[in-house]
């Protein structure tokens, strides 16, 4: 089933993963994408505020995303985002910390712009297995209504 406008209703939406990270991508996405030294060295990653090696924040919101994807959004008639409200990051996550994505619909409204679509906004925060709130997110997503969704289906 595609989920549409009217599918996402104000409060709790759901809880996805987990999701298991290890030292290896840890590594492997701070040496490509954010090469500082806390996300690559353990020597140095003791002596940043970071107290220890710890994933980049960017790592954390590609996982995030892949966690909505999964979850959701790849079944949902969603147009795009036009970006992310908030971001925050609230702790650093560790090698073999297993991720927990929590959504809640905060907005869900018809479009005045384009009445055959709405946005949906959503807040999200990843925690750790110990319950630690490690990155909020609030962003709204463009989703097709139900008429104009079924309209579009074949046959």
């Amino acid at each position: 089933m595609t989920l549409t406008l009217e599918d996402f209703k104000l409060g709790h939406f759901g809880s996805f993963g987990p999701r298991h990270v290890t030292r290896e991508e840890i590594l492997a996405f701070a040496a490509e994408f954010d090469p500082q030294p806390m996300h690559l060295d353990d020597e140095a990653a003791k002596r940043s505020l970071l107290g220890g090696l710890a994933g980049s924040g960017w790592h954390l919101c590609s996982i995030m995303m892949r966690m909505m994807f999964d979850g959701f959004i790849g079944r949902t008639a969603s147009l795009g985002s036009p970006g992310v409200n908030e971001l925050r990051w609230l702790a650093p996550f560790r090698p073999g910390d297993d991720l927990t994505l929590d959504i809640d619909v905060t907005e869900a409204r018809v479009s005045q712009s384009r009445p055959q679509t709405g946005i949906v906004t959503f807040h999200g925060v990843v925690h750790n297995a110990a319950g630690l709130a490690l990155c909020e997110i609030v962003t709204p997503i463009i989703v097709k209504r139900r008429a104009d969704a079924a309209a579009e289906q074949p046959g």
